[in-house]
This record gives structure tokens, sequence and C-alpha cells, in this order.
């Protein structure tokens, strides 16, 4: 089964300088500039208006008094068995979320992915994660996978394989954001493909930076599917009301 490799940096731990030099670089909020808090590059206040995800839909994470399955999902079950979202789409992660996808904030992605930990940790635990790939082209002109990104430390905090390379985007679509649900559905119809190898785990959780319709992680479910995986489930850092 394959995995990531772990590459060492010295002076550094998961890519960031070493615990003995954080005092030389006072943490700073992300959201709004004061002084970090919570060992965290949040400030008090910041950390505080996280939009932590309360009661909501087990399989596709829109908010449900109670938080039982909703009218939609009974009548038409997706083909994710269940949906972790760590946050509501709103401040400040909807600040944090579009500055590691569109510009390479690898800080607030750091701080997104310690709170995908904290939130995650007592969820059921998958067999593997697979991030939520890229295109090619896209991964060419943007220079890294947003989703990898987050999936990376969250296996390594929670000790669960990385599968990354695994789920391929075939066809380079068109922006999810400038289409409706509809027409989202689509522009992913066929477009993820599963090199198994010698075979996939049973369970898997597709993680993504943020949930919208839901087209793209059904699209990529149905795939693992189709190639044999049983249970999927999604770990999404915000889900989108």
């Amino acid at each position: 089964m394959a995995g990531t490799v772990n590459r060492s940096i010295p002076g550094k731990v998961d890519g960031c300088p070493a615990a003995p030099l954080r005092w030389l670089f006072p943490l700073r909020c992300l959201a709004c500039g004061e002084a970090g808090a919570h060992r965290r590059d949040l400030c008090a206040a910041c950390h505080a208006a996280l939009p932590w995800q309360g009661p909501a839909c087990p399989r596709c994470a829109l908010p449900v008094p109670g938080g039982g399955p909703c009218a939609a999902c009974l009548a038409a079950p997706p083909p994710l068995d269940r949906v972790h979202a760590v946050f509501d789409y709103a401040f400040p992660a909807d600040r944090l979320l579009p500055r590691l996808k569109f510009h390479g904030d690898f800080a607030a992605g750091r701080v997104l992915a310690q709170c995908m930990v904290d939130a995650l940790s007592a969820a059921d635990r998958p067999d593997a994660l697979l991030p939520v790939p890229l295109h090619a082209a896209r991964l060419r002109r943007r220079g890294y996978d947003q989703a990898l990104e987050l999936a990376r430390p969250l296996a390594r905090a929670l000790q669960v394989p990385l599968l990354a390379g695994v789920l391929r985007r075939t066809r380079a679509t068109g922006a999810q954001s400038r289409l409706d649900a509809e027409a989202r559905q689509r522009n992913l119809r066929g477009a993820f493909r599963v090199d198994a190898g010698d075979g996939l785990p049973g369970h898997v959780a597709l993680v993504d930076d943020v949930m919208t319709t839901g087209a793209t992680l059904h699209a990529a479910a149905r795939a693992l599917r189709a190639a044999g995986v049983r249970r999927v489930d999604a770990w999404v850092c915000a889900r989108v009301a």
C-alpha cells in the first residue's frame, strides 16, 4: 500500500522552525495581525471566534438541529457514508482558507490543520486518508495541492496512512465556484480515476479544504466505491451552508 515519505529537515519540525527557535519569531495572528495565543498564529479573540461547526447532518454536514440526517440525505443517500466538517465557512476560517488555496500561505494551512487535528481526533478512524487531488495542469500552475497540505499533517498527527496519488483527477474541469449545483455535477462526471495497485483499504476518508455542494467529493467517492472501497467518509476543513 503506497504512502508518503517523511523527510526530516535539520532544525525544522513539520517544515517549521524547531521549537527552541520559536522565540525568534513571535506568533502573530494571521487574521488580524495581533499577537498570537494558544501557541498558534491566531490571537485570543480570533481563536475564540473560530466557527466550529455545531449539530449537522452526518451525511452532508449541513446544519441540522439535533444533528440527525437531513431530509435530502434521507430521500437520496449520498455516496459518502459520513462527512465531518470542522468549521462553518465563516470568519476567520473564510479568510484563512483562501490564503492557503490561492496564495500559498502555508502558515494559514498549518493553523487550519492544527484545528482539524483537534476536531477530528475523536472521529471514526479510517484505514487511510486520501487528499482530493487537483488536475495535473492546475497543480503545475499553482505549484501545490491545498488538500494535500491539510492531509499531510493530519495523517501524521493522527497516525493514519496517507495515500497520495492513488486518486487522480483525469479531466481538467472548469472552476466549480462559477457553476450552480447541477452544472457542478455535470462538470465532474467521470473526472476521477483510482490507481489501486495492490488494492485499497475498506474504509477511507477524503480530505478537502471546503465543501460547497458536495459535487467534487461525491464524484471522488463514486470512483472509490467502483474500485471496491466499502466505506468512504469526508473530512473537510469548512462547510458552506
